[in-house]
């Protein structure tokens, strides 16, 4: 087999390998869900468009990232007879969408059960308290 051949058997290896979004989205879901399964089960249709929501935006997100790293994050765009320079649309992009995918996984995350029972911090004083004559 030649270096050419290897090669190319090497990308069709590479391509069945890559996963459709469809199907990086499914298994992100998954994912959050079995993070997430402690939610209450009166709240869990809320937690599941949220988990819906953030694992587009997560898999959306790697995709952003991967143009960032391919093209820059500078684009340079034609004006006519001269050209300037700007914030990648891809960088913009990404930058919003990762500001909504926190707010998402923020809401998520207080969805689950809040412990009533706070913890006392022993501050020593009933000690000092025992320890008087």
């Amino acid at each position: 087999m030649s270096k050419k051949q290897g090669k190319k058997q090497a990308e069709k290896q590479e391509k069945k390998q890559e996963l459709s979004k469809d199907e990086l989205i499914k298994r992100e879901i998954t994912r959050l869900t079995n993070l997430f399964k402690e939610i209450d089960k009166n709240k869990r249709l809320t937690a599941k468009g949220l988990i819906e929501e953030a694992a587009y935006m997560r898999i959306t997100l790697q995709e952003l990232k991967k143009e960032i790293d391919k093209s820059g994050p500078i684009d340079v765009m034609p004006q006519g007879e001269y050209s300037i320079l700007r914030e990648h649309p891809a960088l913009k992009s990404y930058n919003t969408m990762v500001q909504r995918y926190t707010n998402v996984i923020d809401k998520l995350t207080n969805l689950f059960p809040k412990n009533d029972i706070k913890k006392e911090i022993d501050d020593g004083f009933e000690d000092f308290i025992e320890s008087k004559p």
